[in-house]
């Protein structure tokens, strides 16, 4: 089985000691066109790794900006499978890693090894399930390692150490750090305590952190990558979208942030 493009990706920023931006779009959000020349432009733009939500009716995980776009793709008809098939598209021109970010209620409707087979014939690389603990996520984790795809888990700062220990442990790819309590989305300031919270779970897995939750400008990011391997920007790129803005200035903007931490190390 080939090497996972995750793994290449994070071994490849470690040699040329740089940290990975990670840019969230919802699939097919403001329409699939849209986004698909936004992630094009992003990967052009200095965007490491994309992470394509798949829209679904209760996204927990969300905050305002994710959920209104979430709603409006579920309203133009956007499915599972119209996400996999934009991967599937786009792998044919791209060696840039996606992962989806989805909940299990559409991963169970369309069965666990069905949805796997499916995502690894689009190329498809990670999942990522925020409503998925790791005591139920066995069944997932085969369907998925069957096929060479990761399981992203996510640790919080309200995760007690010891879970956290347990959950790096299942994690595959990288381990996403949320940065803070709370749903996704715009904050003004990052929590103080993030630094000692991320030098945590460093110490508790030896994958790659990438933080998101949150992070919205580049001194954001600057600051989150000075702690972690990789940054995620999610509602600050589908707000510019709703506004039907460019998203690859503030993706450049946010490539020299982090290209900044490591210039100085």
């Amino acid at each position: 089985m080939p090497v996972n493009r995750i793994d290449k990706l994070f071994s490849d920023l470690k040699i040329r000691k740089k940290k990975a931006l990670i840019a969230y779009v919802t699939g097919g959000y403001p329409t699939l066109s849209i986004m698909d020349r936004a992630v094009r432009d992003l990967v052009r733009s200095g965007v490491d790794l994309v992470e394509v939500g798949i829209p679904f009716s209760d996204p927990i995980a969300d905050g305002p900006t994710l959920q209104f776009s979430s709603q409006k793709a579920l309203e133009a008809g956007v499915t599972p499978v119209t996400v996999l098939d934009w991967v599937k598209v786009f792998r044919k021109t791209h060696e840039t890693p996606v992962v989806l970010m989805t909940y299990m209620n559409p991963l169970q409707r369309m069965g666990l090894d069905v949805f796997a087979r499916r995502a690894r014939a689009a190329g498809v690389d990670g999942i990522i399930v925020p409503d998925l603990i790791i005591e139920e996520g066995g069944a997932l984790e085969k369907a998925l390692t069957r096929v060479g795809i990761h399981l992203i888990y996510l640790v919080a700062p309200t995760t007690p150490p010891k879970r956290r220990a347990a959950i790096a442990r299942r994690s595959r790819g990288f381990l996403y750090a949320v940065s803070l309590t709370g749903v996704t989305g715009v904050r003004r300031a990052l929590p103080k305590s993030l630094g000692s919270f991320l030098a945590d779970v460093r110490r508790k897995s030896p994958l790659p952190v990438a933080v998101g939750f949150g992070i919205s400008d580049p001194r954001q990011a600057r600051t989150a990558a000075l702690h972690a391997d990789g940054v995620i920007v999610g509602s600050a790129f589908v707000n510019r979208l709703k506004n039907r803005e460019s998203l690859a200035p503030f993706a450049r903007s946010l490539r020299h942030s982090l290209d900044s931490v490591t210039r100085r190390s």
